[in-house]
């Protein structure tokens, strides 16, 4: 059988998403439930476990399709990138109706009422689905309502289907968020997570790991040693690293350099990341 990559598949030995009957060998096969994420940020871990190492993240409103439950996690397959991981099943809950808004803005706060000066009862990042079923203004300021009557600033939100002009912009606008690896939220994040949530926020989904958006993102681009040529929106990889170029000469990226994200030259990245992992390996153009 065809060796598939566990991280974009559903299967154990003993236990497998139906539709890779035929493709892969497990005891049983099943279909799995359809959920969606209940919470801002939600870990996906590589094991059932809280000491298991991040993999990635879901943000609020993610559907996913889940295999099985144990110890109090869901295993899961993330319907909008494919990554298979185990979540907190706490924090997953059964569809409904579909979201109308996406937050637009690197973190918001959901409000109990529509009044800024009342408490803020959570924080919402970049990226996170919400129904908005009402609207109000309180002295001047427009709230988007919730189901729940809970509030959010009107100004901070997007319809859904709609997208971001410049995909480059919503990546500078994360700038100083602080690196944290397998992150994909405006609370933390990490390399080709920028790259993931940028260009969903612009429009276009494509997968989450670095080795996976070096393979399927838009074009290669031939530089040469020189490095001219390249554009804004152009992708800067290295072996497990992926950069976005802000223009000819700079380059945003998440980075455990300075723990967060943050802009700098491509030559002098060039220099001091070749000092320890080598030159980059592709140019690509979305």
């Amino acid at each position: 059988m065809t060796a598939l990559d566990k991280r974009l598949n559903a299967f154990r030995p003993e236990l497998a998403d139906l539709r890779l009957q035929g493709r892969v060998e497990a005891s049983r096969f099943v279909e799995g439930k359809q959920m969606q994420v209940a919470t801002p940020v939600l870990d996906m871990r590589n094991a059932p476990r809280d000491d298991a190492g991040l993999d990635t993240q879901l943000l609020l409103g993610d559907a996913v399709r889940v295999f099985a439950e144990e110890d109090g996690y869901a295993w899961v397959q993330a319907e909008r990138d494919l990554y298979v991981g185990y979540v907190a099943a706490a924090h997953l809950a059964p569809q409904s109706a579909p979201a109308t808004h996406v937050v637009a803005v690197p973190r918001t706060f959901v409000y109990g009422e529509a009044d800024m000066k009342k408490r803020a009862i959570r924080a919402l990042s970049l990226g996170n689905e919400v129904r908005v079923v009402g609207s109000a203004t309180t002295r001047g300021t427009d709230y988007a309502l919730l189901e729940n009557a809970e509030a959010l600033i009107a100004s901070h939100l997007q319809a859904v289907g709609s997208a971001a002009e410049d995909y480059v912009s919503v990546a500078e606008s994360l700038e100083r968020t602080p690196y944290l690896w397998g992150g994909k939220s405006a609370f933390g994040i990490d390399c080709s997570g920028l790259v993931q949530l940028s260009m969903r926020m612009a429009g276009t989904d494509v997968l989450r790991d670095t080795d996976m958006q070096e393979k399927c993102v838009g074009e290669p681009l031939n530089t040469g040693e020189d490095l001219r040529g390249l554009r804004r929106g152009d992708l800067v990889f290295w072996k497990g690293h992926v950069a976005i170029m802000v223009d000819a000469e700079t380059m945003i990226h998440a980075n455990g350099h300075t723990m967060m994200v943050s802009r700098e030259a491509l030559r002098y990245a060039v220099d001091r990341i070749g000092y320890l992992y080598g030159q980059p390996t592709s140019f690509r153009r979305p």
